[in-house]
């Protein structure tokens, strides 16, 4: 895109267009405020250019036509004036960042579809530049968009670090990407959700993990931000960047598809509640693989609405392990299906892989694969829990989320409370359960070997099988065709 096309656009549009234009630019960004802080790192080469901000200045904020575009079309934060000294507010610049792309790169679109024109910019890049910090407060992207959007993120990114900075209305997201399709962030930038204020109920000093926060921290909200959230979003790929410290969890996609998320580092304390590493709800054709994961709940969640979800080469630890649900919570239909996970090393973590579902929910888990999984010092490596509850107690309720298909095949190491846990609903028996080549020993210094639980699951096991009881720990086919019948009443919601 070269300068004589935006200044065509600037002699054409009068002043006052051009004023209502930087309004409606500045509400659909949506983003409030950023303050940049520099640190030394070394200089790296400037990548390409910005998608949508919105904040206010003291001042009035112009629309600035005349600052030059460059040859390749890439632009950084930088150029348009911000400071990143810690001080300055680089909102205003952020916007004229913005603002820039959009009377230079779609000169042909209307005005009332100012937005559009911001997101019809084939292959525009959005640059985080290394070398500085930004202080960013929570904010909303929303498409949808030309293809090939990328958020380059080679800086650093930081949430407000007191929880009494953020107000009401934000608490359910830090960054929110909304109906973004063929969308990208890579880097080898950082997200920080700077969380340790949401999580100051939890003893920083134990080891143990903290799940409910003290009544005495009256100024936490019961509600708590993710870091990075994407809502109806499609074609989404996360790369290489590193999220820490999340509030609540750090990567979550709702009601997407298509999603790739690869060679990303997530990290938070064992002690931070309920800060998944990565959370899928209503997500379909999803690959996470090759990451490392370490937080205070599961490293990865996958929740109702889900299918064909394949999770490989992933370390998890510290954490709660790999978790399908809980499912089926307040009596609710819960639909699970095809889901991969292989190649998975868990180290010292609450459970391995698991499967969860409360009492009561209708639904159902099918066709499900775990493979290769090595497991250290797990207290729990092979799990499946359909009396799942979150708190002292539960009300016993009859009913539940019909599992089926489901195959555990090479998981080996160690554990240090029980190798093997097969609680399944009295009423709906757990079908076709696999477990082939389990071979699970006490931790050191672990004196007890304790025998696998399984309850009402029926499938079939193969050796290898470690301790050997697991051999007896499935029940046969007694009456297939009533227990395949009182299963399906329960699947066909699905």
């Amino acid at each position: 895109m070269h300068i004589n096309l935006k200044m065509q656009m600037k002699r054409s549009i009068t002043s006052s267009t051009l004023l209502l234009f930087c309004l409606i630019v500045l509400v659909t960004f949506s983003i409030t405020s950023v303050e940049a802080r520099k640190h030394q790192t070394k200089k790296t080469k400037p990548h390409k250019h910005q998608k949508g901000g919105n904040g206010t200045h003291g001042s009035h904020l112009p629309c600035p036509a005349t600052t030059p575009v460059p040859q390749d079309g890439s632009f950084s934060v930088l150029s348009f004036g911000a400071k990143g000294d810690g001080v300055s507010d680089d909102s205003k610049f952020l916007v004229e960042y913005l603002i820039n792309i959009l009377t230079s790169m779609h000169a042909n679109q209307a005005l009332t579809a100012a937005w559009k024109a911001a997101c019809k910019v084939n292959g525009a890049s959005v640059e985080i530049p290394s070398g500085f910090k930004f202080l960013i407060k929570p904010i909303t992207l929303q498409g949808p968009c030309m293809p090939n959007l990328v958020l380059q993120i080679d800086g650093t990114l930081m949430a407000p670090p007191k929880v009494g900075s953020w107000s009401k209305s934000s608490l359910f997201q830090w960054i929110n990407f909304k109906w973004v399709h063929n969308f990208t962030i890579q880097g080898s930038g950082v997200v920080d959700g700077q969380g340790s204020d949401w999580w100051s109920s939890c003893s920083s000093s134990s080891s143990s993990v903290c799940y409910l926060q003290k009544k005495s921290n009256k100024h936490i909200p019961n509600f708590k931000p993710t870091a990075l959230r994407f809502y109806s979003s499609y074609d989404v790929t996360v790369r290489d960047i590193r999220i820490i410290n999340g509030p609540q969890c750090h990567l979550k996609f709702d009601s997407s598809g298509g999603i790739k998320v690869n060679n990303i580092t997530i990290s938070s304390p064992e002690n931070s509640p309920n800060t998944d590493g990565i959370h899928l709800q209503n997500t379909q054709n999803v690959e996470i693989h090759h990451s490392t994961i370490g937080c205070g709940d599961d490293c990865v969640s996958i929740q109702t609405g889900c299918s064909n979800v394949h999770v490989h080469h992933i370390n998890c630890g510290p954490g709660h392990g790999i978790s399908l649900g809980g499912l089926g919570k307040d009596r609710s239909v819960a639909c699970v299906s095809n889901i991969i996970v292989n190649d998975i090393s868990f180290q010292n973590t609450l459970s391995g892989v698991r499967i969860k579902t409360w009492q009561g929910g209708i639904g159902s888990v099918k066709n499900v694969s775990f493979s290769n999984i090595q497991v250290s010092d797990v207290k729990v490596p092979v799990m499946i829990d359909q009396y799942y509850c979150d708190k002292k107690s539960c009300k016993n309720q009859t009913g539940a989320v019909a599992i089926s298909g489901v195959k555990y095949d090479q998981i080996i190491g160690t554990y240090s409370v029980q190798p093997v846990h097969l609680a399944c609903s009295s009423d709906v028996p757990c079908t076709d359960v696999d477990l082939i080549d389990i071979q699970l020993k006490p931790s050191a210094g672990y004196q007890r070997f304790q025998h696998p639980l399984c309850w009402n699951s029926y499938g079939k096991s193969q050796a290898p099988l470690v301790p050997s009881s697991i051999d007896y720990c499935l029940r046969r086919d007694e009456n297939p065709v009533k227990r395949i019948a009182r299963s399906h009443d329960h699947q066909h919601l699905c």
